[in-house]
């Protein structure tokens, strides 16, 4: 079980972590304990590993910082499931792990704070609410998320030098 963190439509990379804490500006090391701290204050304290991030249209629009993603990497965010993402979000969280997956339904069904259940191999989020219906990941994306993202899949294919 993982517990939901639930966000409506629009939801902007800046809203992820506002600009002024990019890691250039604040440290690799804590780049990340700024996320959602204007939207969601408290989010980096109380996230656990796992969870699970649900919202509606146009999830991760905006200037598509990678540090976004990358800090919801760090924090040990384990899916995000919305109606639909914004393209370069979308591929940066397959690139560093990140399972995105749509759903026209789970924001719907999802109430901030629920114990949901991600059945990606089933197609289902499930949550006390009802169960959402995921929309089928392309099978090359699978593989990149299987690998742990693209830098290890490209090492595991031989396709990429090793440092």
């Amino acid at each position: 079980m993982a517990r939901a963190w639930v966000f409506g439509d629009d939801l902007d990379t800046d809203q992820m972590v506002p600009g002024r804490y990019a890691p250039f500006m604040v440290g690799q090391d804590k780049f990340h304990t700024y996320a959602f701290c204007d939207a969601r204050p408290g989010f980096a304290k109380e996230v656990r590993p796992g969870d699970i991030l649900v919202g509606g249209e146009n999830f991760g629009c905006g200037s598509s910082r990678e540090y976004a993603v990358a800090a919801l990497k760090k924090l040990g965010v384990g899916a995000v499931v919305a109606k639909s993402f914004a393209r370069i979000f979308f591929r940066n969280c397959i690139n560093l792990g990140i399972p995105v997956i749509e759903s026209a339904d789970a924001v719907q069904i999802v109430r901030d704070g629920d114990d949901v259940t991600l059945d990606v191999a089933a197609g289902l989020l499930r949550a006390p609410g009802g169960t959402a219906i995921l929309r089928p990941l392309a099978a090359f994306a699978q593989e990149i998320l299987t690998a742990g993202g693209v830098v290890a899949y490209l090492r595991e294919h031989g396709d990429f030098p090793r440092v």
